[in-house]
């Protein structure tokens, strides 16, 4: 296997930046390019422990003083030896060091080469691996906390279970089969049956977190609803906490959505500011409202704002409607620190005043969206965040409901093991103990270099 390196630090100036380097001839590459200070070779020194020393080109000459340290095979992330390179983080810097490792017999490492070799070692399995760019990626401090119990291994500690009870009573029939003679206890349908029921029930709790998850890794798709001049751009900027959108006293200002992600105490909102709702001649404005109509519709959340300091409208009424039909709503009086003239009709619908202009009522929006979003109590690590493992889960299920209807129905064992073999496999193929290249490949491309 070829010795690999790469930079795995931002491509920007910085305090420090990291090259990193693994493979079979890591020891002898790092050694070509690091002169530790104490003028001993760098593979000599303990692994695990920083070294002070220089960093050189590919002509010898010193380029950073820096620091290195090595890792042993088998006690590396990929399973391989394994060196690091602390520098200043200079792109320069950086981008000469790793010719240097190139010019010493290294190569450029292809993106997730890092992670890939830490699974095909044993050191992750495929839900850890996943994990590590849902890690690397997330965007709010609960969907890191999940990100990072899976790469501690709390997703698989829930399957690993699964897939060896469903491996287990397949085992016991098949040596029972094959071994006729010898004193090994039959599956009776009580154990099978018990098995399957307690696999499912613990499948579809699985199955179950996947919408929290989407929610945790791609963010809430939030919708912003009202007519003209009722504050929706306004409202969006402070949520961003910038001017995000155009603020003018002109209606039909907004006449395309517009979309921003915030950050929402735990939630991550995919906002989208959206053309005012009104009956108009203009035919751009016309593009934009049925856009508005189409953003609610498909929306998860619906903020739908109405002006305290007027009247209720046609418009409003429209918005209202809109808002009930969505998935979950919230109704936002604006524009509360003016004299009110609203009359608010009855709804079911959660109200929260505020005033975009001033920020007050800011954090009373932030806690009754997250009052419609509460923790589930799953731990983190154990909520499923992807369309892969997801649907791996449900096949899985599916396989095992199946089984579970063949043994109810009086099947023989071998035609309900053939449902609870597909569960197996389904199992296997979330964690990577049934592998297919292609699948590899497909996880791994999203990863960036370096990682």
């Amino acid at each position: 296997m070829d010795t690999i390196a790469a930079i795995s630090t931002a491509p920007a100036v910085a305090a420090i930046g990291i090259l990193r380097l693994s493979g079979p001839e890591a020891m002898a590459v790092a050694d070509a390019v690091f002169r530790p200070a104490d003028g001993r070779p760098l593979s000599a020194h303990p692994r695990r422990t920083m070294v002070c020393g220089a960093l050189t080109d590919r002509e010898g000459r010193v380029l950073d003083h820096a620091l290195a340290v090595t890792f042993a095979a088998g006690h590396s992330y990929t399973g391989e030896d394994s060196a690091e390179f602390h520098c200043h983080g200079s792109p320069v810097v950086l981008q000469e060091g790793l010719l240097s490792l190139f010019a010493a017999g290294a190569r450029q490492a292809r993106g997730g080469e890092f992670t890939r070799r830490a699974f095909l070692s044993g050191n992750l399995d495929l839900t850890q691996a996943e994990a590590v760019i849902d890690l690397i990626e997330a965007e709010t401090p609960q969907a890191a906390r999940n990100a990072a119990g899976q790469v501690d291994g709390a997703l698989l500690r829930q399957i690993a279970p699964l897939y060896d009870g469903l491996m287990d009573v397949a085992s016991r029939f098949y040596a029972v089969v094959d071994y006729p003679d010898e004193d090994i206890e039959d599956l009776t349908r009580e154990t099978l049956g018990r098995t399957l029921a307690q696999t499912a029930e613990a499948l579809r709790a699985l199955l179950g977190t996947f919408r929290r998850g989407q929610i945790l890794k791609n963010g809430l798709s939030t919708a912003i609803l009202g007519r003209p001049n009722v504050g929706k751009s306004s409202l969006l900027n402070a949520l961003a906490g910038f001017e995000r959108a155009i603020v003018t006293d002109i209606p039909g200002t907004t006449r395309d959505t517009v979309e921003e992600r915030v950050r929402c105490g735990e939630l991550l909102l995919r906002l989208t500011d959206t053309a005012g709702l009104r009956e108009t001649e203009d035919p751009v404005e016309h593009l934009g409202v049925a856009r508005s109509r189409a953003a609610a519709a498909g929306a998860a959340l619906c903020l739908a704002v109405l002006d305290a300091s007027a009247p209720l409208t046609e418009e409003d009424r429209e918005v209202l409607a809109l808002a009930a039909a969505a998935e979950r709503a919230i109704v936002v009086v604006n524009k509360c620190d003016l004299s009110r003239r609203l009359k608010l009709p009855v709804t079911d619908l959660p109200v929260v005043a505020l005033s975009a202009r001033t920020g007050e009522g800011i954090a009373e929006l932030e806690a009754a969206i997250a009052a419609l979003y509460p923790a589930e109590g799953v731990p983190a690590g154990q909520i499923l965040t992807n369309a892969r493992q997801a649907e791996a889960v449900e096949r899985a299920l599916r396989a095992v409901e199946g089984a579970a209807a063949a043994l109810a129905e009086g099947l023989t064992p071998d035609a309900v093991l053939t449902d609870a073999e597909a569960g197996i496999s389904a199992l296997g193929e979330l964690t990577g103990r049934t592998l297919r290249e292609d699948l590899v490949e497909r996880i791994f491309s999203r990863f960036c270099v370096g990682k």
